[in-house]
């Protein structure tokens, strides 16, 4: 429990980004959410996405034992859809990396338990490592924001 009380909240801000050429060629509204400004523009990256009505949502890491990791990526994952409106039943797609994918499977339950039977397309995969050598598992989803 000491690693979840160590890890930031993640605190989502919607920034308006310019269209890109294609997307306003196209009529696609497009906006980057941030849950680190700094740390994503060191990087380059947006924490999240929303296109239309699709929000991407770049992977959220954890590490230590794999249930802890788990609770740490779905957390954040939670927040990050809450955030923006939403929760995992508008989950239409989701990527798992895990350093360990045999573990990862061994706790799938706990995964589960945050989809409460509304269950995405996905795809697990297993890599050698992840952005920093703690991390044991990233998991990135697409979501489709309701019709109005």
């Amino acid at each position: 429990m000491l690693l979840l009380a160590a890890m930031p909240v993640v605190l989502l801000a919607a920034c308006a980004t310019p269209p890109t050429r294609d997307t306003a060629a196209a009529g696609i509204s497009s906006s980057c959410i941030h849950a680190h400004p700094a740390g994503e523009a060191e990087i380059g990256y947006c924490q999240a996405r929303r296109v239309g009505n699709t929000l991407y949502i770049s992977g959220i890491v954890g590490q230590g034992p794999m249930p802890e990791a788990i609770a740490q990526v779905y957390g954040g994952l939670q927040r990050s859809l809450a955030a923006n409106g939403l929760d995992f039943r508008h989950v239409v797609k989701e990527t798992v990396f895990a350093t360990d994918l045999d573990a990862f499977i061994r706790h799938k339950q706990l995964r589960k338990d945050y989809y409460a039977g509304h269950l995405p397309a996905a795809s697990w995969v297993q890599v050698a490592r992840l952005f920093q050598p703690a991390y044991v598992l990233e998991v990135e989803l697409i979501a489709q924001f309701p019709q109005p």
